[in-house]
C-alpha cells in the first residue's frame, strides 16, 4: 500500500480560505439586497461574517465533498459558506453582554461594541434562516436532487438548533461558576462545537452523493475533531494572551469548566491527541484515504503545541 502524500496544511488552508472568502462575499452581497434585512442589520452581518477567521467548517465541507468524489466548483463553496454563516451568528450572540459580554473577537471589537446590542441581536438571528436559504439554493445549483437539497439544509439547522449548537450555548451559560465532570463537559462541547463540525463533514458527503458508510465515518471524524478542537481551545486559553488569541474574556475568567481545569495541561493535550487518533481511525475503518483530512485533523491539535 502506497504512503499517503504529504500535505502542506498551511498552504492548503490559505488557498481554501481564499475560495471560502469569495463565497462568503457572494453570500453577504445577496443578504445586502434583501428587503427583509435593514441597512444596519446588513452592515452587522457583513462585519460578523467577513471578520478574519480560520474558516475550518467550510473547508472541511469542501474537503469531504472532494473525498467523496465531488468536484471543486463555486457551488460547493457557496454551500460551505452556509456553515460559516451559522458559525458567525453563534459568535455574534455568544459575545453579547447577556452572554459572555466579550469586547474582543478575532482581534477587533465584537459586533455589539461596533453596531450596538439591538442591531447585533437581530442581525445574528436573521443569519439562521438566511444560512438555511443559502444551503438550499447552493445545493440546487450544485445539481443535488430536491430531496438531498432539503436534507442538506436540515442537517445544517439540526446542528445549529436546540440539540446542537444553541443547546450547547445554553448549557455553557448555566455552567458558569460550576464544575462539570468529564461526561457533562463532553456533552456540552459535543453540542456547542462538535455538532456544526460534524455537520460540515456530513454536508460535504451528502452533496457529493457519498454512501451511508462513508457519510457515517466522516461524521464520526467530525465529532472527534470537534472535541479535540475545544480541548485545544482550553489549552490556548491558559497558555496564550488575549492579544495572541484575539478575544477577550477567556473561559477561565468567566469561571467556566474547562478540560485544562479537569485534566491539567498535559492531560488535556493527551485527550486532544486521543481524539485525533479516533478521528483518523474512523476514516481508516471506512477505507477513506484523504491526505487533506488527515492533515486537517493534525492541524486541529497542533494549534495547542
Amino acid at each position: 500500500m502506497s504512503a499517503e502524500p504529504v500535505v502542506d496544511v498551511g498552504a492548503y488552508l490559505k488557498v481554501e480560505r481564499e475560495r471560502v472568502e469569495l463565497a462568503l462575499e457572494r453570500a453577504v452581497r445577496k443578504v445586502e439586497v434583501r428587503e427583509d434585512v435593514s441597512v444596519d442589520e446588513a452592515s452587522a452581518i457583513r462585519y460578523g461574517v467577513m471578520g478574519d477567521g480560520k474558516r475550518l467548517r467550510p473547508i472541511l465541507c469542501v474537503t469531504a465533498h472532494i473525498a467523496c468524489g465531488g468536484t471543486r466548483s463555486a457551488a460547493i463553496y457557496d454551500l460551505a459558506a452556509s456553515l460559516e454563516m451559522v458559525h458567525a451568528y453563534s459568535l455574534m450572540h455568544d459575545d453579547l453582554p447577556c452572554m459572555d459580554d466579550a469586547s474582543l473577537r478575532r482581534g477587533r471589537p465584537t459586533s455589539h461594541v461596533e453596531h450596538g446590542v439591538a442591531v447585533t441581536t437581530r442581525a445574528a438571528a436573521k443569519l439562521i434562516p438566511l444560512s438555511a436559504i443559502q444551503a438550499l439554493e447552493a445545493a440546487r445549483i450544485l445539481g443535488c436532487t430536491e430531496e438531498d437539497a432539503c436534507a442538506l439544509s436540515q442537517i445544517l439547522m439540526r446542528a445549529a438548533g436546540g440539540g446542537g449548537m444553541i443547546g450547547g450555548q445554553w448549557v455553557d451559560l448555566i455552567g458558569e461558576g460550576r464544575a462539570f465532570g468529564a461526561q457533562k463537559l463532553n456533552q456540552l462541547h459535543r453540542m456547542k462545537t462538535g455538532a456544526l463540525l460534524a455537520a460540515s463533514l456530513e454536508m460535504g458527503a451528502v452533496s457529493a452523493g457519498g454512501g451511508e458508510t462513508v457519510s457515517e465515518a466522516l461524521v464520526g471524524y467530525g465529532w472527534a475533531i470537534g472535541l479535540a478542537f475545544q480541548i485545544v481551545d482550553d489549552i490556548l486559553d491558559v497558555t496564550s494572551s488575549a492579544e495572541a488569541l484575539g478575544k477577550n474574556p477567556s473561559d477561565t475568567e468567566l469561571q467556566k469548566s474547562t478540560y485544562t481545569a479537569l485534566y491539567g495541561l498535559d492531560g488535556a493535550r493527551a485527550k486532544a491527541s486521543a481524539q485525533i487518533e479516533s478521528a483518523l481511525d474512523a476514516l481508516r475503518a471506512a477505507g477513506i484515504r484523504c491526505a487533506e483530512l488527515n492533515a486537517l485533523a493534525h492541524f486541529v491539535v497542533e494549534r495547542g503545541r
